[in-house]
C-alpha cells in the first residue's frame, strides 16, 4: 500500500499512527483528486457542509463562502474586497469590503415557474470554482466562479443545458443593482458597486441545447467606466494565469496528494498581488490585509519563493516590497516599520520592533541570490547591510538579539529576546557573506559577517538551549518553560545542534495536534506557518521518514479535508483564513527541505536531496532561479541516489551520491 492510498483510504489510522493523541474529527475523503490539477467533491450523506476559499486578482479579492444544504441545494455568499477603493480612516484594514448573498439562479424562470429543485452533483476547485447541478431531471446547470486577473471584477458564468425530452422556455432576468457608497467614508469620495447580468432574455431550449448567462460584481471609482466587460474573456485570462503557475516549478513524486497540494499552493501564493499606487504589493488577504506589505509575510515568507516560480509579477512585487522597506533606513538605526500600509502611504508599527530587520535581511539576501540578477542584488545590498547592522546593535549582553515582540505580536509571550529573531539574523549573516562574495564585496566585512554568525550560533546555544518539558531543545525566551512551536526555526537556519530533541518535541503529543503544531503546548491555538517551517526544518535536518509521515498527514487534511485547498493562517483567530504567504511556505518545504536547495551566490546553490525510503524518484521540473531554468531529477540506484540537474539542454550535474549529502551547483 503506497502513501497515497494510506492517506486517502484510511486517514484516521494514519493520524493515530503518527500520534496517538490525534483524534481526527472527520475523514478527509470529502474531496478527491481529479483531472487537470483539480480536486472534486461529490456531496454525500454528510450534509449540510460549508467551506470558504479566497481567490484574488490584481484589483480584487473574494472570500467565497459556499456549501450544500441538507436538501442538496447550493448556497453562496461572496465577501468581496476592492483593495484600491480606500476607506476612512485609511489604515491597514481600509479596503472596501461588501458581502453579496444574492443567488442569481433563484431569479431564473423555467416554463414560467421559478427554477427549483437543484441538487448539486459535483464541486470542482481548479483555480476557479465549478459547481455542477441537476434541476428536476431536465436541466443541467454549471456555475463557474472566479476573480478577474486585471479588473476590479468577480465573474460568474452560468451554463444551462436542457437534458430532458421536451423544449424548455428559460427566462434569464436582467440584473442591474447599483450601490454608491457614502462619499464621506471613502478616501476618494463615493465608490460605485454594481451587480449586473449579461446575456439576459428568454430562450427556447430544445433538448440538448444550452444557453450561457453571466453575472459580474464590480467596484470602481465614479469616474471609471468598466461597463464593457467580456466575462468569457476574463475567465480565459484567469485560466491562463493559473496555467502559468501550474506549468512552472512542477513537483513530481510518487505521492499524488503532495504533488497536487504543491500545485494548489503555487496558485494562492502567487495570485494575491495587488496593483497599488505604490506599485505591486503582495497581500496576505483574509478580508483584512491588502495593499500593504509586512516584514514577515512578504519579506521573509513569500519573497524568497518567487524566483523559483519564475513569476515576473511576483518578482516585481518582491523587489517593490524591499524598496519600500529601504525607504525607512536611517543613520540613527531606528527600527524599520513592521508594515507599510495604505498603498505605501502610511506605516503600521503597533507591536514595536518584532525582529523585522532580521526578517528583511533574511528574505532579501535569499531572494537576491535565488533571483541571480546582479543589478537587483546591488540595489538590495545596502538594505541587507543596514538590517544586519541594526541587529548587531540590538544584541543584548548575552549576544542574542533584543526585540519588543516577535511576529505573533504579543499574542504569546516572547520576552525581551526570542529564538526566532536571533535564528533569522544568523541565517541572514550567512547568506550575506555568500551573496557579498559572489558580488565581489569587501572581504574584510564578509569575514566579519562569518565571525558574527559563528559567535551568534554559540550564543543561541548558551542563551536558548534548554531542557523544556523533558526535551533537549530550546526555550523560546528567558524564563520560558513551556514548549513553543517556533523551536523549529534553528533547523531552517541550518542549526542542528539540538535537532533530535527539537524534532521529538515538535512531533510529541505536547505540540502536535490534528491541525499541526499548537503555538504553545497545551493551547488550542495553531498557526500553520509554524507547522510549515517545522516540516521544512525536519527535512533539512535529515529526519526524512518522520517528516514525510507528518507532511502526508498535514497535506491530506488541508487539500482533501473539510477546509480546502490551501494552508491556512490561524485558529481560532481568523477562522483559518487562506492567507497567501503560508502557501509560499508550503512550497518551500519541498524546495528547501526535501530537495535541500540553499543559495550560496548569484549563480550557485547547495543541494542536499533527501529521498524518502519508499520513493524511487522525486523531481522538480521547470524550476527558475540564478538566472536559469533547470530541472532536478533524483532517482534511486541501489543504496545510492543519482542527482541529475539539467538546464538549457545541457547536463549541469550528473552524480551518484549518498542520500542526504550536499553538492554544490554552479551555473
Amino acid at each position: 500500500m503506497d502513501a497515497r492510498t494510506i492517506v486517502l483510504g484510511n486517514f484516521i489510522l494514519l493520524a493515530l499512527s503518527i500520534n496517538p493523541f490525534i483524534r481526527a474529527q472527520e475523514s478527509p475523503e470529502r474531496w478527491v483528486l481529479a483531472g487537470s490539477n483539480s480536486i472534486s467533491w461529490t456531496p454525500d450523506g454528510r450534509l449540510p457542509h460549508k467551506d470558504h476559499i479566497e481567490m484574488s486578482g490584481r484589483y480584487i479579492s473574494a472570500v467565497v463562502r459556499y456549501g450544500v444544504s441538507s436538501d442538496g441545494a447550493f448556497t453562496i455568499r461572496r465577501d468581496i474586497v476592492w483593495p484600491m477603493l480606500r476607506t476612512v480612516p485609511n489604515n491597514t484594514h481600509a479596503s472596501l469590503v461588501r458581502s453579496f448573498s444574492i443567488d442569481p439562479v433563484s431569479l431564473i424562470s423555467v416554463n414560467k415557474k421559478p427554477l427549483q429543485g437543484e441538487k448539486v452533483a459535483e464541486v470542482i476547485l481548479d483555480g476557479t470554482i465549478v459547481v455542477k447541478s441537476t434541476i428536476n431531471d431536465n436541466l443541467k446547470l454549471v456555475r463557474t466562479l472566479f476573480p478577474a486577473t486585471a479588473l476590479p471584477l468577480f465573474g460568474e458564468k452560468y451554463l444551462l443545458t436542457n437534458t430532458g425530452a421536451r423544449p424548455l422556455t428559460v427566462e434569464l432576468p436582467e440584473i442591474n443593482i447599483i450601490t454608491r457608497t457614502n462619499p464621506e467614508e471613502g478616501v476618494e469620495g463615493s465608490y460605485t458597486l454594481r451587480v449586473r447580468s449579461i446575456n439576459h432574455g428568454t430562450s427556447i431550449l430544445q433538448p440538448g441545447d444550452s444557453v450561457t448567462w453571466y453575472c459580474s460584481f464590480t467596484g470602481n471609482k465614479n469616474e471609471e467606466d468598466i461597463s464593457h466587460i467580456d466575462i468569457e474573456e476574463e475567465l480565459r485570462k484567469r485560466k491562463t494565469l493559473v496555467s502559468g503557475f501550474l506549468e512552472n516549478l512542477i513537483l513530481d513524486t510518487p505521492d499524488d496528494i503532495l504533488d497536487r497540494a504543491f500545485a494548489f499552493a503555487k496558485i494562492r501564493a502567487a495570485e494575491s498581488i495587488y496593483q497599488t499606487r505604490g506599485g505591486p504589493m503582495h497581500g496576505p488577504g483574509g478580508l483584512s490585509y491588502y495593499a500593504a506589505i509586512w516584514a514577515n509575510d512578504q519579506a521573509e515568507y513569500v519573497n524568497p519563493f518567487f524566483p523559483s516560480l519564475g513569476y515576473d509579477y511576483g518578482i516585481e512585487s518582491a523587489i517593490n516590497s524591499f524598496r519600500h522597506f529601504a525607504r525607512f533606513m536611517n543613520p540613527d538605526y531606528r527600527p524599520i516599520p513592521s508594515s507599510i500600509i495604505a498603498e505605501g502611504l502610511d506605516i503600521w508599527n503597533g507591536a514595536g520592533d518584532r525582529g523585522d530587520a532580521a526578517m528583511i535581511a533574511y528574505g532579501a539576501a535569499r531572494f537576491a541570490m535565488m533571483l541571480g540578477d546582479r543589478e537587483v542584488a546591488e540595489e538590495l545590498w545596502p538594505l541587507i547591510q543596514w538590517c544586519l547592522e541594526y541587529n548587531r546593535r540590538m544584541l543584548n549582553p548575552y549576544g542574542v538579539v533584543s526585540s519588543d515582540s516577535d511576529e505573533l505580536e504579543g499574542r504569546f509571550p516572547s520576552g525581551t529576546a526570542n529564538l526566532c529573531t536571533s535564528s533569522l539574523y544568523y541565517d541572514a549573516l550567512i547568506s550575506a557573506s555568500w551573496l557579498g562574495a559572489s558580488m565581489g564585496k569587501d572581504k574584510k566585512q564578509l569575514e566579519e559577517y562569518k565571525a558574527q554568525a559563528l559567535e551568534l550560533k554559540g550564543n543561541i546555544e548558551k542563551y536558548f538551549g534548554a531542557n523544556v518539558m523533558g526535551f533537549e531543545t530550546y526555550r523560546y525566551y528567558e524564563g520560558n518553560d513551556t514548549l513553543r512551536a517556533w523551536i523549529c526555526i534553528p533547523l531552517t537556519a541550518g542549526i542542528f545542534d539540538r535537532k533530535e530533541g527539537t524534532i521529538d518535541a515538535l512531533f510529541s503529543p505536547e505540540l502536535w495536534t490534528s491541525d499541526g503544531l499548537a503555538s504553545v503546548a497545551g493551547d488550542k491555538t495553531f498557526w500553520d506557518r509554524a507547522t510549515l517551517y517545522a516540516l521544512r526544518g525536519v527535512f533539512a535536518a535529515g529526519d526524512v521518514e518522520r517528516g514525510l509521515k507528518f507532511l502526508q498527514y498535514y497535506s491530506g487534511r488541508r487539500l482533501l479535508g473539510d477546509h480546502v485547498p490551501y494552508p491556512v493562517e490561524a485558529y481560532p483567530e481568523g477562522g483559518q483564513r487562506h492567507l497567501s504567504a503560508e502557501s509560499g511556505l508550503y512550497c518551500r518545504i519541498y524546495t528547501e527541505g526535501l530537495f535541500g536547495i540553499r543559495p550560496v551566490g548569484l549563480n550557485s546553490f547547495m543541494i542536499t536531496p533527501q529521498l524518502p525510503e519508499k520513493w524511487d524518484y522525486m523531481r522538480i521540473i521547470k524550476m527558475h532561479g540564478f538566472n536559469h531554468l533547470y530541472d532536478i531529477n533524483v532517482t534511486r540506484e541501489s543504496d545510492m541516489i543519482r542527482l541529475k540537474i539539467t538546464s538549457d539542454g545541457r547536463v549541469v550535474l550528473n552524480k551518484l551520491i549518498t542520500n542526504g549529502t550536499t553538492q554544490t551547483v554552479k551555473f
